[in-house]
């Protein structure tokens, strides 16, 4: 009998999203197969280097707050691929994704057999063209999708945005998608069609100089972050934030938000532009807006996931992200010291990762992904930290359940006022978060949960197959 894990393990066989094929014909093939899924219902396509993902929730939280039934394709997962797929808030039965593929592979073999670009489809063209099917099959009424990679490339757009996202965009991807952030603009840009509208955050000049140049010619209105709407005050509050925000129909306040940090705070902002972009420019009634932001969850983004010393989980990954997560860390916990258990990839800004850490992380944990071989050492990471912290504030571990034990150790030691920062990785962030939470999705789960225990490690997929934010 074919399971879950064998049907997932067939999907993660092929070419993974760490390695790129930037050609939209195989996706084209499929959805042309599959009778065009993806024009069944409007897009809002999200691109950027940071902040794609909670955008994406709260975008979906309005839209859903409007009775609005919505499609969200998401990428990477945390746990489990079934997450990238979630329709009404809630991510796709192991069984109705198993059934889905079961319906959908013999035509991803058909566009297999063509041999285009002389590769079969890759693992995010066929979970693209799986979403869009789920979608069309259920059917929603609008579909909130992230890119994989870049954007005018990237498997999505095979669907035209009608309201095409821009969250900020810095450095990471070099070796892809440019050396600069002017240049990474380019590629990410080209989610901006002619027929739809563009929000974006606020930007650096240069790439906000690229997004005006694209929007210009594709013949679209690009509202801009501080023209057209704003973050006017954010307060900090007991589990989160209270917003007030410059929308289409004016200044709304007392808006709660269940997060921390001011990235959050202007995602906020940035997710309520897109969901009045996307009504024709109407304003959201306050009370809709109040209940949709107040709904918001985003697992592994500055999460509770322990008490008593506080352990916050996050998926920052390069120097862009990590920065803004320490400063929500800050304001939200204060916490002395700070114990970091810091866990990356061998492709990212090490050295940028470590600066920004050190300035805040008294201490530092070094750790690996255990489960794949794209992580960095954690020897290696421990000598790259002791350049940067001095070896006497460094530790290495390179088990991840006892990294964190030594960390909760520490912060034990250290008195009530310390916590603990788990940050580095994506797929770190996916592991430490089954192994503290489990599946109960609250602070009050299995602390140390061993790698041999059927809640920890071993529940996740192959990770070589996760997104390009890893």
């Amino acid at each position: 009998m074919t399971t879950h894990t064998d049907i997932v393990a067939q999907l993660q066989s092929r070419w993974p999203e760490h390695r790129v094929a930037p050609s939209l014909e195989r996706i084209r093939a499929l959805t042309e197969l599959l009778g065009e899924p993806q024009r069944a219902f409007p897009v809002i396509q999200l691109t950027g280097t940071n902040g794609k993902g909670s955008t994406a929730l709260m975008i979906e939280a309005l839209l859903r707050a409007l009775g609005l039934r919505v499609g969200r394709l998401s990428s990477p997962h945390l746990v489990d691929v079934t997450e990238r797929i979630a329709i009404d808030g809630q991510p796709m039965s192991a069984d109705a994704f198993d059934a889905l593929v079961a319906d959908v592979l013999p035509l991803v073999e058909l566009v297999d057999a063509r041999r285009i670009d002389d590769i079969p489809m890759t693992f995010f063209e066929v979970i693209t063209g799986l979403a869009y099917e789920a979608f069309a099959q259920a059917p929603v009424d609008v579909a909130v999708v992230e890119v994989g990679l870049g954007g005018s490339w990237d498997a999505t757009s095979v669907a035209d945005a009608d309201v095409a996202v821009v969250c900020p965009i810095d450095l990471d991807h070099t070796h892809l998608l440019g050396a600069t952030p002017a240049a990474i603009a380019q590629e990410k840009a080209g989610i901006i069609k002619p027929g739809g509208v563009a929000v974006s955050a606020d930007q650096r000049a240069d790439v906000a100089a690229v997004l005006a140049r694209r929007a210009a010619d594709a013949g679209v209105r690009l509202l801009a972050e501080g023209r057209d709407f704003a973050l006017l005050d954010r307060t900090p509050a007991v589990g989160g934030q209270v917003l007030r925000i410059d929308a289409a129909d004016g200044p709304i306040g007392d808006l709660f938000l269940p997060l921390f940090g001011a990235h959050m705070a202007a995602n906020a902002a940035l997710a309520v532009a897109a969901v009045e972009a996307f009504l024709g420019g109407r304003g959201i009634a306050p009370d809709v807006l109040a209940e949709g932001l107040a709904s918001v969850s985003a697992p592994a983004r500055l999460e509770v996931v322990r008490r008593s010393p506080t352990v916050v989980l996050d998926t920052a990954h390069n120097p862009h992200g990590v920065g803004a997560t320490l400063a929500g860390v800050e304001e939200a916990f204060g916490f002395q010291p700070l114990i970091a258990v810091l866990g990356v990839m061998a492709d990212k800004d090490v050295d940028g990762i470590l600066e920004l850490v050190e300035e805040q992380a008294q201490t530092i944990v070094c750790t690996q992904v255990a489960s794949t071989d794209r992580g960095l050492p954690a020897d290696d990471l421990g000598e790259a930290a002791s350049d940067r912290f001095g070896a006497e504030r460094v530790h290495v571990r390179a088990s991840l359940p006892d990294a964190l034990e030594l960390a909760v150790s520490l912060a034990d030691e250290a008195g009530i006022a310390a916590g603990v920062l788990i940050l580095g990785s994506v797929i770190l962030a996916g592991e430490a978060r089954s192994l503290l939470v489990g599946d109960e999705g609250s602070d009050e789960g299995d602390q140390y949960a061993r790698p041999d225990d059927p809640d920890s490690l071993d529940r996740h997929d192959d990770p070589d197959a996760w997104g390009e934010d890893a």
